[in-house]
C-alpha cells in the first residue's frame, strides 16, 4: 500500500476549541520497551501512537487498521496500551494512551468534568439493548414505570440510553422525579438476575445482550442497532486526547482516516472481519456469531454523524439531569470535537477482501489476549461466544 504524503490541516475554526483542555502528565520514568518502541519509531520515521486496548468487538476497525496495515500506511506506529474498561478516564487523564475509541453516551459526563479527549468520526451504530423474557407483561418501554431495571453501572451506557428512552415515554428519571428503579449488578450476572425475578428488565451492550438475548430467550424493548429513533445514531466515535490534537494534528487525521478506512473495511466484509480478530486473539469467541452481531451494525463512518450524534446526546443528556442544567449543545459538540480539513466524512467503500499478511505489520504492537481481560460494555472488553441454545427452566 502507498503511504499517503499530503499534509494535513486542522481546520482553524475548531483548532482553537482543541487546544482548550490539557492532559496531566504521567509520573514515572518510561520503561525499556516504551523506549525501544519510541527509538524503532524514530528510526522508521514513523510517528508512534499509544492506543487503548480493551477487548471489544465493537473495536473493530482498531484491530482491522492494523492487520491490514492501513496505519502503517498512515506513518504511524502503533503500540496497544491494555486498560480496564472501567478505568479508561484515568489512562487518558494521567497520559497514558494517545487514541482510541469510546461510547458516546458514556464518555460525555466525564467530558463534562474535564476529560481531555477530542472525538474525531463516527465509527457505527448499534450495540445496546434493553431486554425483558420473552414471557414477559411487559411489551413497550412505557411499560417500565415502577419497574426495577438491572444495569452494568449508573453511568454505563446502556443505563444512558434507558432513560433517554424512559424520559421519551413520559417516565421520570431524574433524581427529582426517578420513576424506575435502576439495580447495578455485574454484567455477568444481569441475565440470571432477570431469570430469577430480581429486575423486570435489564440494559446491555453487546456482545453481552445478544449472548443474553440467545442464552435465554429474550425480547428487546430497545435495540438501538433496529430501533427508528437509533439506529442511524452513531453510538461510537474514534477519539484523540486533547494534547495530540494541540501537538500533532497531523498524526491525529492520520490516526483518523486510517480508522475510518478499517471500519468501511469491516462493513464490506464483517464475515473476513470477525475471522481476522478472533483468530489473532483481539477478542475471544466464535467467528461466526461474532460475524452475526457485526452484522447488526452500520460500519459506514462520519464524521459529522458522529458529530451530530454527539450533539443529541448533550441535548438529551440535559434534559434527564446527566449534564449540568442549562447546558449548551452545540457549545458542548463544538468544544468536544475536531474537524480537519483533510479527512474526508466517510472512505469510499472498498469491498476487497484482501488482507495483511501473518507477519505484524506494525513495529510495536504490545497487548494481552482478550481470553486473560475482563469483560467490558461494548467498547470495552468481553467475549462473544455462542452460547448454547434457550437454558431457561
Amino acid at each position: 500500500m502507498k503511504k499517503n504524503g499530503i499534509l494535513f490541516r486542522v481546520a482553524s475554526g475548531l483548532l482553537a476549541a482543541a487546544l482548550t483542555l490539557s492532559l496531566t502528565a504521567c509520573g514515572g520514568s518510561s520503561s525499556n520497551s516504551d523506549a525501544s518502541a519510541a527509538a524503532d519509531s524514530a528510526d522508521s520515521g514513523a510517528t508512534h501512537l499509544r492506543l487503548i486496548y480493551s477487548p471489544s468487538l465493537c473495536a473493530a476497525p482498531m484491530y482491522i487498521a492494523i492487520e491490514n496495515g492501513y496505519f502503517e500506511d498512515e506513518g504511524l506506529d502503533i503500540e496497544q496500551v491494555t486498560v480496564d474498561a472501567a478505568h479508561v478516564s484515568e489512562a487518558i487523564g494521567a497520559d497514558q494512551v494517545d487514541v482510541g475509541m469510546g461510547l458516546i453516551g458514556k464518555m460525555l459526563q466525564p467530558l463534562e468534568n474535564g476529560l481531555p479527549i477530542k472525538f474525531t468520526t463516527g465509527l457505527h451504530t448499534g450495540c445496546t439493548k434493553l431486554l425483558v423474557p420473552g414471557d414477559s407483561d411487559i411489551k413497550s418501554v412505557a411499560d417500565l414505570k415502577g419497574k426495577k431495571i438491572g444495569v452494568p453501572g449508573l453511568a454505563d451506557a446502556a443505563t444512558v440510553v434507558s432513560k433517554r428512552s424512559l424520559s421519551a415515554a413520559g417516565i421520570g428519571v431524574t433524581d427529582q422525579n426517578m420513576e424506575v428503579e435502576f439495580s447495578v449488578y455485574s454484567r455477568n450476572d444481569l441475565a440470571q438476575a432477570l431469570q430469577n425475578g430480581a429486575v423486570d428488565a435489564i440494559a446491555l451492550g453487546d456482545p453481552a445482550a445478544s449472548i443474553a438475548a440467545e442464552q435465554y430467550g429474550l425480547t428487546a424493548l430497545i435495540d438501538t442497532a433496529t430501533d427508528p429513533e437509533y439506529k442511524d445514531e452513531y453510538c461510537c466515535d474514534a477519539f484523540v486526547t486533547s494534547k495530540l490534537a494541540e501537538e500533532n494534528p497531523k498524526a491525529a487525521a492520520a490516526f483518523t482516516r486510517a480508522v475510518q478506512k478499517a471500519s468501511q473495511w469491516v462493513q464490506d466484509n464483517p464475515d473476513e472481519t470477525a475471522k481476522i480478530i478472533t483468530e489473532k486473539q483481539y477478542i475471544s469467541g466464535d467467528a461466526d456469531f461474532c460475524a452475526e452481531i457485526l452484522k447488526t451494525y452500520n460500519y459506514k463512518p462520519s464524521v459529522q454523524g458522529g458529530y451530530d450524534a454527539l450533539k443529541q446526546n448533550a441535548e438529551e443528556l440535559t434534559k434527564i439531569g446527566i449534564l449540568k442544567e442549562g447546558t449548551n449543545a452545540k457549545a458542548f459538540a463544538d468544544n468536544a470535537y475536531i474537524f480537519f480539513d483533510d479527512v474526508p466524512d466517510a472512505p469510499e467503500s472498498d469491498t476487497s477482501t484482501d488482507t495483511a499478511t501473518e507477519s505484524a505489520k506494525v513495529a510495536s504492537a504490545s497487548f494481552q489476549p482478550a481470553a486473560a481481560a475482563e469483560e467490558g460494555d461494548c467498547c470495552g472488553g468481553g467475549a462473544a461466544t455462542k452460547p448454547a441454545q434457550n437454558t431457561k427452566a
